[in-house]
């Protein structure tokens, strides 16, 4: 049975495995809206889990320079696409899928 994939909103590479997660933007109901963040996926847990660590800077006016600093997002990890360590993602915002994720894995970028 080939399940079709939907329209997620935004171009990103489809993934070729199929999954009957319900939190799956391509094979579930979720849908996306709000930031896009791209980063590395440091930490793996169970229940789908990822954490994602990406860069930023923050700017001192005191010392007019810029400090650098590091955000860390919980994000789903659908099966379909099947994150590792290491791996750089891109995570989009949804609706709260649990009391830590409001984001969702869509595409492991190169």
């Amino acid at each position: 049975m080939e399940q079709k994939l939907k329209n997620i909103g935004i171009e990103v590479k489809a993934p070729s495995k199929e999954c009957n997660d319900k939190k799956c933007p391509f094979h579930g109901d979720v849908k996306l809206r709000g930031r896009i963040f791209n980063g590395i996926v440091i930490k793996k847990d169970t229940h789908k889990s990822l954490t994602i660590e990406f860069p930023r800077l923050l700017y001192l006016y005191k010392y007019e320079r810029y400090e650098k600093r590091r955000s860390r997002i919980r994000a789903h990890n659908p099966e379909c696409i099947n994150a590792q360590i290491g791996d750089k993602v891109k995570i989009i915002e949804t609706k709260p899928l649990s009391k830590t994720k409001k984001f969702v894995v869509v595409e492991v970028v190169k």
